[in-house]
Parts: structure tokens; sequence; C-alpha cells
């Protein structure tokens, strides 16, 4: 009876598990399933429409050892609680497992908790609750969706276009709006405009720009219409024709939503969003911090609300007013832009506002440092006082013209004291002392042409931005997507900047030809909130599903008998293959990118595509290259190989180690590529 008396608790990653473990004592035994177990089959369709589309759901292949070692726990142990993650995917996860462990689920077998802290997780210990079928619905009717799309669509396109394509519910909506503004930058037509400025002095030097003629906007077209308005303005006097000040204030932005998160992070510290999830998911399910253990130090990262616990705001307002002051308090109210779902969620914040980002640095690597710091200033900012400017507003008459100049002046920092939020237009600029009626003095008086400009092409921050407010997927789903549009090479990225290549204007021409409603992001938003409504249980998911299914069906059969096969056109390298003479071709293959030669099949010449770093070999001095090993992973040797073996599993730097003068390599911040020496930067 001694081995009935453990609980058993499932979570999903090892290390949460081993947070979670360190909290719960020696009388709870903590396993993790390391994601889901159960899931549609990868060989086929896995749904079965004729019965009422109803998943074939199997066991994940590579999982039979770990199921049958959750099943022989879970039969010795006293109780078992599932606490995977608080939102759709944990509780589909719980459920799933509930199902291979005999588990009713009514019974009290789930617990969640919003942040990994010890007083949170023996907490929700002691409420478990049974497991919410509504959520589980919610994930199963967008894991259906998705399926139906993806498996049907694509073999289309492999038909069609080129093996390997793949099209998406969400992912098509996204690509069509990168297409669409691609053709609106293809297609823009530079407009010519003029702006005047005048330099004036009344004491001190300040700039006005022309706004009326005769009390209406000014709109110059071209140089001539600028040379005649400039020959008035270099008559007459100048009047101060109206002065006017007020009170400006800037309030903080909101705590962090995952969306937020990943738009910030890009912004200011440049992340990719897989990297910024990735960071934010080992912050969130715990680092072993000297003199507390291991700690979860933010709340659950994937939340669509900006709703903080009273407990978390009084302790960030106390906080607030001993270390900044009374005065830097804020009393700020932010709602969510949908009301229901997820509200459960608190946004994320520090788990704990005692641990500052400056106290526990050491215990952290860099980007963890970079990443926990913006988490932190944004919620501590989310709780103090506004900024405030005294702004100052000047007309100024020249005959039928007005120029107005616009000064300001922060009176009081308030939480830009600690978040940087600052732009141009919030930086002094200040005004002499201007009364109605004084004459300036002209200094100058120019025109400068301009031009309209197209709109930008999406950066990863911009695009989420744009997915948000479409209401197009939910924040967990932006990274994935970014990353199946790449490497199905729909889209490229040319510095920061996601423009679609021509592969990606072919499918998207397709898809938008045959799927309107899968491409449409009215459509996609419409399913997003059927989702919403299943998971609130307003809705059937079934009903939802078969409503999607019946129009959908029959752009199937349409696209596959009036799709004509299309040729893409390969991207030549310029090379010309040493074989039989013909250009040579980029390709992808499973392990990414491959030069090939044009004539295949009939010539099967293939080469690497070599990266050449600007790093040379410590051992021969030739230079260092990126190469895939026969399993894809990437690894750095030297380009005189075979005479020389050097290789490094990390990226080498152009930087010596200070202790044994060895090159360092990029892996946790920096370390030495000498085994032996343990040197870290």
């Amino acid at each position: 009876m001694a081995a009935k008396s453990k609980t058993l608790v499932i979570v999903e990653s090892p290390s949460k598990a081993k947070t979670i473990s360190k909290y719960l004592g020696s009388s709870y035994e903590v396993i993790a399933s390391v994601g889901h177990i159960r899931d549609l089959p990868k060989s086929k369709l896995g749904v079965n429409i004729e019965n009422d589309f109803e998943p074939e759901y199997i066991p994940i292949r590579g999982k039979g050892d770990l199921i049958k070692e959750i099943k022989k726990k879970a039969k010795q142990a006293g109780k078992v609680y599932l606490a995977t993650d608080p939102d759709r995917e944990g509780e589909a996860i719980s459920w799933h497992l509930a199902y291979l462990l005999g588990i009713d689920i009514n019974s009290p077998c789930r617990v969640t908790f919003n942040e990994i802290t010890k007083n949170t997780v023996k907490e929700a210990i002691k409420h478990p609750r049974g497991i919410d079928i509504s959520l589980v619905d919610a994930q199963q009717a967008r894991r259906v969706l998705d399926r139906l799309v993806g498996y049907q669509i694509s073999p289309i396109l492999w038909r069609k276009v080129r093996k390997g394509l793949s099209a998406g519910r969400v992912q098509s909506a996204t690509l069509k709006m990168i297409c669409d503004r691609e053709n609106e930058i293809t297609s823009f037509v530079p407009r010519e405009y003029w702006n005047v400025v005048a330099t004036f002095k009344k004491g001190q030097k300040f700039d006005a720009k022309l706004m009326e003629h005769k009390g209406k906007k000014v709109s110059i077209e071209n140089q001539a219409q600028c040379e005649d308005i400039l020959k008035v303005l270099r008559t007459g006097d100048n009047l101060v024709k109206e002065v006017s000040t007020k009170t400006r204030t800037k309030k903080p932005f909101p705590p962090f939503t995952t969306s937020s998160l990943q738009q910030d992070a890009s912004n200011k510290l440049n992340f990719a969003t897989k990297k910024t999830m990735m960071i934010a998911q080992q912050l969130y399910e715990g680092v072993d911090i000297k003199g507390h253990g291991t700690v979860g130090l933010v709340t659950y990262i994937r939340t669509d609300s900006v709703r903080i616990s009273e407990e978390a705001k009084a302790k960030a307002k106390a906080y607030i007013e001993e270390n900044f002051g009374k005065e830097y308090v804020g009393n700020n109210f932010f709602s969510n832009k949908k009301k229901d779902i997820q509200d459960a969620h608190e946004a994320i914040r520090p788990s704990d506002i005692s641990l500052e980002p400056k106290k526990i640095e050491q215990n952290l690597t860099k980007d963890q440092f970079k990443l926990y710091q913006l988490i932190y200033n944004r919620f501590m900012a989310s709780n103090m006082a506004p900024a405030t400017y005294d702004s100052m507003s000047v007309d100024i008459q020249n005959g039928d013209y007005t120029y107005r100049a616009n000064g300001q002046k922060m009176t009081f920092d308030g939480f830009l004291k600690i978040y940087n939020a600052s732009s141009d237009e919030d930086k002094d600029k200040i005004l002499p002392k201007l009364e109605k009626e004084d004459k300036l003095e002209l200094l100058s008086v120019d025109g400068e042409q301009n031009f309209t400009q197209p709109p930008s092409r999406f950066t990863e921050a911009s695009l989420i931005k744009e997915l948000e407010d479409k209401e197009i997927g939910r924040p967990s789903t932006y990274a994935p997507i970014v990353i199946t549009l790449t490497e199905r090479k729909y889209i490229k990225k040319e510095k920061k900047s996601l423009l679609p290549t021509e592969l990606g204007f072919v499918v998207n021409d397709l898809m938008n030809a045959y799927f309107k409603d899968i491409v449409d992001a009215g459509f996609t938003a419409y399913m997003e909130n059927q989702l919403d409504d299943v998971e609130l249980s307003k809705a059937n998911w079934k009903t939802i599903v078969r409503e999607f299914y019946g129009p959908f069906e029959k752009e199937l059969k349409v696209a596959d008998s009036e799709i004509e096969r299309v040729k893409v056109e390969d991207q030549l390298t310029g090379e010309i293959c040493e074989i039989c003479g013909k250009p040579m071709a980029l390709k992808t293959g499973r392990f990414g990118d491959f030069i090939a030669c044009t004539g295949y099949p009939q010539c099967k010449n293939t080469k690497p595509i070599v990266k050449e770093l600007d790093v040379k070999c410590p051992q021969c001095g030739n230079n260092i290259i990126a190469r895939k090993s026969k399993k894809g992973k990437t690894f750095y040797g030297c380009s005189g190989y075979p005479n020389c073996n050097q290789v490094f599993w990390y990226k080498p730097v152009n930087e010596k180690c200070p202790k044994c003068g060895s090159l360092l390599v990029s892996h946790k911040g920096l370390t030495c590529s000498n085994p032996d020496c343990e040197f870290k930067k």
C-alpha cells in the first residue's frame, strides 16, 4: 500500500516537471508527457468525414514507451492530477491523458496555475476541477478544420505546382496579406508634394510649417506653385495670431499579451517571434536563481488578456511608491479587446517583483535577461502615472497664409522613468515666450520637395499587429505561421522585411482563384470567432465544421479539375554544371537548400550551398564555412577539408578566449571552443 500513497502530477515539459517537483515535495511525483501524446495520424487525413467529422486519434509515433511509463506510474499512484498548461491546447492534452489513463473527465483531476511559484502551485493542487470540455472542443475544432484544409488542398498543390508545398487555413490568409502588400508597393505611383517651412526669431530661433491659405489646408503639388507662394511669403509682416497652451499626458501601455510581447521584443530586442516564445517559455517554466532555488519568473505566456490580479497590482504600487515616490503611482485601467476569451489568464507579468532584473542578471543568459527586463519594466510601467508635458501651439499670420509651430516640455516623466516608450514626438521642443500680435523676424522661408511613399513591407512585428487587428489566428500561432511560410519558400526575409517569392505569388494566385474563403481575412476572423463561441459553450464544434465543409468540398472538386499544371521557374545561381554544361539552380530538399543541375534527371550533379564566415581557421588560416551533417544539423568546418579537419558545432566568432587563446563560439552568450577551458562571456 505504501506505493499507492504518492500523488502523480502530469505536466507537459520536463523542465516544468523539475520546477514543480521541488515545490510539492516527496509525497508527489511529477512527470512530463512531453507535449501531446495522442494526435491525428500524419500518414492520412485522420478525420472520418462520413462519421460527422469524428477525429481518428492515435498515440504519437515514438511515444509508446513514454505512454507505458505514464500508465504504470498512474496505476501505482493514489491520485493523478493533470497539470498541463491553462489553455485550449493544455486542456486537450489533459483530455487525451484522461482517455489513455481511464480517468473520469468530470472527476476533480485537472489542476491549473497561471504562474509556477511555490504558493501558486500548492494552492492550485488544493482546488482540482473536472476537464473543461468546451475548451477541449474548441481545440478539436481548430485541429480538424486545419487538417481538412491542409491535407486536402496540399495534395492539389503537389500535383499542379511542386512537391512539398502546403496550404493552411491561417497560413494562406497570411500569405495573401503579404502578397497584397507587395502588389500595392509594386503598383504604387508616387505623387509629388511640397512643404514650406519658415525660420523665425523672437529672442531665439524656431521653425514653423505653412498650414493654411484663407482658412483651408494648403496643398502644394509642384515647384511652380511653391515658388509663387514663397514670393508672397517673403514679403509682408509675420504676426502671432494665436497662442494656445495645454497640458498633454502620455499614458503607459498595458502589460504584455502574447502578441504585444512578440511585437515589442521584435522592435526593441530584434528577436524573431520563435526566439521570443522559446525564451519566454524558459522564464515561465523556471530558472535556477541563487538563494531562491528554481523559480518561474513570469506568468503564463499565452494570453490575450491585459487583466492583472488585484494582489499583483497592490504589490506593484507599493513597490513604486517605495522606490520612486507616491507621485509615480498610477491608477490605470486597461480593457481587453475581447471580453470573454482567455480572461481567466492574466497578462504576462513577473511572478515576483522583488526579483528585479539587475539583481538576478548573473543567473540568466543574456537573452533571458533582456526579455525578462522587458516584461518586468512593462508591467511596472503599466502601474505608474502618465508622463506629462506642457505644450504650446502658435499660429503665425502672413496675409492670407497661416504657419503653425508646436513646442512642448516634459514636466513629469512618470512611467517613462523605467520604460523606454518615448518617440521624436515626445522630445522637448522649446518655443520662445510669444504673445498675440507679436511681430516676428523672418530669417528664411523655403520649400522642400517630397513624394508620397508606398506602404512599408511587413516585418514580423507589423505582421503580428495586422494579424491581431484583423483577428486572424491566435498569438500562439503567429510564430509557426511565419516559420511555415519561410520554410515553404513562399516568403523570404530581407533585413527585417518579409516579402513574397515567385512561388509564394503562384500559390497565392491559385488559392485566391479557387479558395476565396480560405484566403479571405474576414472569413478567417469569422472562423476564429466561431472557435471562441465553442470555448464559451455557445456553439457546437461539429456544427461549425459541417457548415464549413459543405462549400469547401465543392471548391476542392472544382480546383482539382480546373487547375492546370503550373511551372515555377528555377532560381538560377549563375553557375554552370561542370558535368553537362547546363545551368545550376537553387533547390530545396529534406535538409534545406542545395544547388542542383537543371538537367536532372539526366544529370544528377548536386552541391551544397557554402556560407563563408568572416572567421579564419585557427589551424591553417583558411576560411571557416557552414556545412550540413547527413542528418541536416548545421556545423562549422574549415574550407580546407580534407587537408584540415577543424570543426565547431557552434558558430565561431572572430574573438579569442582570453584564458587559452582558442576561438570563442556563440553558445549561451560566448563560450570557449576548447572543451578543457570553462571561459564564458
